[in-house]
């Protein structure tokens, strides 16, 4: 989805501060696998199981939100194919 004013990666670089800042403390206990939504403009986030979740709440919230997904515990949200952690090419 574009944001007219922030570029893919201003909205990386500001999800990913926020997360690290005033985020990550409160939700990395219990909820490794979780999917975060975080509003980049007002530090608010959801999280679920299912990000299309947290991210209809965040939206009902505040329908104009710049959204950064991320998942608990996890370099990336999400895998492409593969086996994650096992030794199948």
């Amino acid at each position: 989805m574009p944001y007219m004013n922030y570029s893919p990666q201003e909205v990386e670089k500001r999800g990913e501060e926020i997360y690290e800042r005033q985020i990550r403390r409160h939700v990395e206990a219990g909820n490794k696998g979780k999917f975060v939504v975080i509003d980049i403009e007002t530090g608010q986030y959801e999280i679920d199981d299912d990000d299309l979740q947290a991210t209809r709440r965040a939206l009902t919230k505040r329908p104009e939100a710049v959204l950064y997904g991320l998942r608990v515990g996890y370099p990336t949200a999400y895998t492409l194919g593969g086996h994650v952690g096992t030794d199948r090419p």
